[in-house]
This record gives structure tokens, sequence and C-alpha cells, in this order.
């Protein structure tokens, strides 16, 4: 039976250096065999084509529309691509339309922001019934912190920086729908003058680590993967190996729990945030667990020096996840 062709139904950013958790595996010593043989397997196994699936658009963090990213996948050669905003589905429509006029298959997903134990994980959810109650609910609450949050850290910025929430607003290219977060924050500190760029501003007063910064409300890892699973989705851990976003990192009891009891399917391991030896560690754990191991570059358009395309998904990762999921490619 074929999958039904959902249409749209409802509706992390942290920058911060850590250490890996004591009970992950660590590399061997430098010149051993064990650690060449290691470099090699990795090396051995990043897709040269195939599929970005990690991607943002301007209904989220991102600058561009769901159009370009389309359109600049299948100038780029790309087998397919997946658009994957935070919190949100709203993209999924104009995506779907562009893809389909050029002929680019395309993954539907949307990032989620979640915590396990006080480290901030983003679960990557695709092709999911978008009309399911559990997630749009989930997808609600999120939202509804990421704006809480904002307007207090703009409250804080306001009082040393020439900026307000309309600013903010300003930054803000798809009106409602859009996952308002710190990079439209950054961008109005930028339009104000007080920063070059965005990067400029996520080290500075942007950052986790500046006094401005509010930490915001997020559901646990396991019932953001429970969501996900109940709406037939593909629940896949983003750049779990990346120590500039935690001061600790999912450790390997944590994502053996989050598969064995919630469901997890898999880890990005291919991205740019996680250095070599994360993903040695990672393939390792993936391979052990029999979890999907997928790539993406996180671009952002502007927003970020990520480049489209970076890092891939293979074929045969793609057609599991689809055969995984409850929707078909668009």
């Amino acid at each position: 039976m074929s999958k039904p062709d959902y249409g749209i139904g409802g509706q992390g950013d942290e920058e911060k250096p850590g250490a890996c958790g004591k009970d992950q595996v660590l590399p061997e010593a430098p010149g051993s065999q064990g650690q060449v043989a290691s470099r090699q397997l990795a090396d051995e196994r990043t897709p040269a084509s195939g599929w970005d699936l990690h991607c943002h658009t301007a209904f989220s963090d991102g600058t561009r529309s769901p159009s370009d990213l389309v359109e600049e996948a299948k100038a780029l050669g790309l087998h397919g691509v997946a658009i994957t905003d935070h919190d949100t589905n709203s993209g999924w429509d104009l995506a779907t339309v562009r893809a389909r006029e050029l002929g680019l298959p395309l993954l539907r997903g949307t990032e989620i922001t979640a915590d396990d134990q006080g480290v901030s994980v983003h679960l990557l959810a695709y092709q999911y019934d978008p009309r399911n109650s559990a997630i749009n609910e989930l997808f609600f609450r999120t939202r509804r912190w990421r704006l809480d949050r904002a307007k207090a850290m703009v409250g804080r910025l306001a009082e040393d920086f020439p900026i307000d929430w309309q600013a903010v607003l300003d930054q803000v290219r798809e009106g409602e729908r859009t996952t308002i977060g710190r990079p439209h924050m950054a961008d109005a500190l930028v339009a104000a003058g007080a920063y070059p760029n965005r990067s400029a501003a996520f080290s500075g007063a942007i950052s986790s680590r500046s006094k401005y910064y509010v930490p915001t409300k997020s559901p646990s890892a396991s019932q953001a993967i429970r969501a996900v699973k109940e709406a037939g989705g593909v629940a896949v851990i983003a750049h779990p190996g990346d120590r500039s976003r935690n001061r600790r990192l999912l450790s390997d009891q944590r994502i053996m729990a989050l598969a064995g009891e919630d469901g997890l399917d898999g880890l990005e391991v291919w991205h740019r945030g996680n250095l070599p030896d994360q993903r040695r560690r990672l393939l390792v754990l993936a391979d052990s667990l029999g979890l999907l191991v997928t790539g993406g570059s996180d671009w952002h358009g502007a927003g970020k020096p990520n480049r489209i395309g970076e890092h891939l998904t293979d074929d045969g990762t793609v057609t599991e996840m689809v055969g995984r999921g409850t929707i078909p490619l668009a």
C-alpha cells in the first residue's frame, strides 16, 4: 500500500565547548594501529555523493527560502535534500512544490530542541505524519517556550544595546510561522551596528556564556523521540559529538538507553561539529546498536558558514528511512 502524501498539519542553538563524558569510547593513543585503522574506517565510510539531510530555511533560523534550498541542492547535483527547520514543518509545502518542479527528491523533517539530563540534544525528525496530535502539541510547547525565552533575553540585551522586541521581529522573514530564536536576536544586533555579523554576535552577547543568556525550557530527549515515533517518523540525533555545544557530550550509555527504550533510529555522524575522534566513536556505537548513520551540512544560508552538501547521507540509508517513515518522498 502506498503511503499517504500528507500536507501540513501544525507547526537550538547552544554553542558551548565541552568535554567527553567519562563513559565515552576515547580514541587510542596517537600512532597506535587501532587509531589508524579506525580513522581509515571512518574515511572509507564517508559518503562521496548522496543527500544533505540537515538544512534550515527562513521558517526558522536560516536566511533563504525553501525554494532556494531545493534549487541549490539541485544545482550541486545532490541526489536529494531534506528541510529540517527548528520545531516547525511550516516550510514543507513550499519545498515540496519546488522539489517536484525540479524533479529533486525531498525528505521532510524538523529539528527538535530537547534535553537529556542537562545535555542539549537536537533531534532530527523525518517523514512523520504532520497531522499527528502528539507531535503538533510538542511543537506548540517548544515554540512557546522559545518565544518566552527570546522575549526575556531581549529584555536583558535592551539594557545595554539599542534593540527591542520589534527590532527582533524585523529580522523574521515568515511572520508567525517562523520559529524565533537567538539567531534573530543576533541579526537584530548586527542591524543595530553592535556586531559585524551573526557569528560575531554569537561569540559575544548572544553566547550561552554571556550575562544576557536565558536558557530555554525543552522536552526531554525521551519525550521528543517518543512523539516522533508516535507520529510514524524517524528519529536521528543531530551532531551528538559536537563539543562546541555542550559542557559534556551525550554518553554512550544514554544513547544506548534512547535507542533501546525509546526507539532512536540513528546518529548524525557526518557533520562538521563532530571531529574525527567523535566520528569514529559514533560509528562504532551505531554499528553496535544497529543505528542508522546520517550526514548533513546544517546549512543556514548566510546565517552560518556551513555549505550545503558538505556532508552527505548515502542512498541506501535514505531508502531505509523512507521505509520506516509514514509519508513518501516529496
